[in-house]
């Protein structure tokens, strides 16, 4: 019997006519290894992002949820270990919000650290000569947002949580600026989720 991922990508945001993390979560068969992949397209927008994945989780009731989110001028795909209660918006998000130094829940945890292994996950993605390393910093926007409550949430459940940030793919990145195919991006995702247990 297959467990149950949720997946997440996001919608576009800022003048971008594509988002890679919706178009890797796209792209990604329905099955890899033991894992059931349930898709879900998330407004960019702080709050409202959240709502609808916990909505969705809810009713699937997944054993782990992961949410991809795009970072540009990151040469890698780069699974998050940390997200923070703060809302700091450098540009508004797609409903015009544009949060300064807020916490995204007032008497949170300053942090939570993600409850998916995803140290050994880039260790062996890494090994295997895919481009793929950890982060230790999801931003202030609303992809830690994203993070952060689906973390808030779960925290006393079994449900596991964790984050992944994918570069530009080349026909975003503007000259100098890295970026992966899709094809690249899929293929470090199908690892990484093949070899969550």
């Amino acid at each position: 019997m297959k467990h149950t991922l949720l997946i997440t990508g996001f919608e576009p945001f800022q003048q971008e006519p594509i988002n890679p993390s919706w178009e890797a979560v796209a792209a990604l068969p329905s099955d890899i290894g033991p894992w059931h992949l349930e898709k879900l397209r998330l407004p960019t927008v702080f709050g409202q992002a959240a709502e609808l994945a916990l909505a969705r989780a809810a009713v699937l009731k997944p054993q782990a949820i992961l949410s991809l989110g795009q970072a540009g001028g990151r040469e890698a795909v780069t699974p998050e270990v940390v997200a923070v209660n703060l809302q700091d918006a450098r540009i508004p998000d797609n409903a015009g919000n544009q949060p300064q130094g807020e916490p995204i829940v007032p008497a949170g945890w300053d942090g939570y650290f993600t409850t998916l292994p995803v140290r050994s996950l880039a260790q062996q993605a890494a090994e295997k000569g895919f481009p793929c390393r950890l982060s230790y910093s999801a931003g202030t926007y609303v992809c830690n947002d994203v993070f952060y409550r689906l973390l808030h949430h779960y925290k006393p459940t079994e449900t596991r949580v964790g984050f992944i940030h994918v570069p530009f793919l080349p026909i975003q990145a503007k000259e100098g600026q890295p970026s992966l195919s899709l094809t690249q991006i899929t293929e470090v995702l199908e690892f990484l989720i093949g070899a969550l247990e």
